[in-house]
């Protein structure tokens, strides 16, 4: 039986270093999904513009990962799975947007031990938002 190590902060706000720390991540994510043709599916997704969606998953990172309710705050609970459902999304879409955090994770350094775990999780939210089978 593996016994599973206490991570070293009480929340992953706190252990990816706080508000500017998911403000770098949330630029770097948004920035590769503009600048990499491997994620050209998830960027056209987005419509022309991204300022909108940058503020958002900052609002929603924010809270979700234990630090202040900024996206809940300002528009209630996040029903994530009805929110995103004007959006088509797939297989295709869910892996590059798990691929692209991922990415950017590991540009601002997240630290590893957390950004496996986020990555999970990221992949359990995504692969539940998808609204079409291919």
């Amino acid at each position: 039986m593996q016994i599973e190590e206490k991570p070293p902060f009480d929340t992953p706000y706190e252990w990816i270093g706080g508000e500017d720390k998911v403000q770098q991540l949330v630029a770097r994510f948004y920035d590769l999904m503009d600048l990499e043709p491997g994620y050209k599916e998830l960027r056209a997704a987005h419509g022309s513009t991204l300022a909108d969606a940058r503020q958002k998953l900052f609002w929603f990172l924010c809270g979700w990962l234990g630090g202040p309710d900024y996206y809940q705050d300002r528009f209630g609970h996040p029903r994530l799975r009805m929110r995103h459902m004007p959006f088509s999304i797939g297989i295709q879409e869910r892996d590059q947007w798990v691929a692209c955090m991922d990415q950017a994770m590991g540009e601002t350094e997240v630290p590893e031990a957390l950004r496996t775990r986020l990555k999970a999780s990221f992949m359990n939210t995504a692969d539940w938002m998808r609204n079409r089978g291919a």
